[in-house]
This record gives C-alpha cells, structure tokens and sequence, in this order.
C-alpha cells in the first residue's frame, strides 16, 4: 500500500473510530462479554470481547477496536454464533478465535443480542 493510500486508510478508520465511540456509549457493559458485529465488503461476523480485553485495549466500545486495528494491524478475538444450549435454549456462544485484519472498508458496530451471551476462554 501507498504512502497515501497507508493516510488514508488510517484517517478513515480513524474517523470510524471517533463517530463509533460516540455511537456505542450504550453498548458498554460493565462485565461480560460485549459482542460487535465486523462488517467487510465480503461478509459479515459477531465477535466478543470481554470487558477485561476491552479495557486493555483502552476503552470499551466500537472505536476501540477501530483504534487498535490501526495501530496494530490485526486484532485475535473470538468469533460468536448461535448455539442450542444443553436445555434446548438459544444462546450467543464463542465458535472459534479469529484475527481481524486492518482494511479501509472494514466497519465494526454495537451488536445486541436478545439471547444469553456466553463469555470465552
């Protein structure tokens, strides 16, 4: 990638960050797993991520997955999916660990669920 196109690139997902975190106030939880819904040209995937990695990457809303992909270029975190649980209940369960890879037309948005959300490892 280009000198510009690097700018931006990160300007856009920059400004992605800024206008999700002040959308996604009310996604914070104070425990749990926060799930986000990542959206590519190509498709679509639920991730969670604790409140505990939430705050090691430095806040707890949309923007800072945004931030941290700019800043590192990838993210590992646990892909989401409806599952049955034992008792014949609908639940959000972990599937699989994934890494998110920086790209100017990936977006990441709040994602809630009426179902129980399990956390992960």
């Amino acid at each position: 990638m280009s000198g510009f196109g690097r700018g931006l690139f990160r300007s856009t997902l920059q400004a992605a960050a800024i206008l999700l975190a002040a959308t996604t106030s009310s996604v914070a939880q104070d425990a749990g797993t926060v799930l986000f819904k990542v959206i590519t040209v190509k498709d679509e995937v639920v991730i969670g991520l604790s409140a505990a990695e939430l705050d090691q990457l430095g806040g707890r809303d949309a923007g800072v997955i945004a931030r941290s992909l700019v800043a590192k270029g990838t993210l590992p975190v646990w892909q989401y999916a409806v599952k049955k649980s034992s008792g014949g209940d609908l639940e959000q369960a972990p599937l699989r660990k994934v890494g998110l890879i920086a790209h100017e037309s990936l977006r990441v948005e709040p994602y809630s669920s009426p179902l129980k959300v399990l956390p992960h490892e």
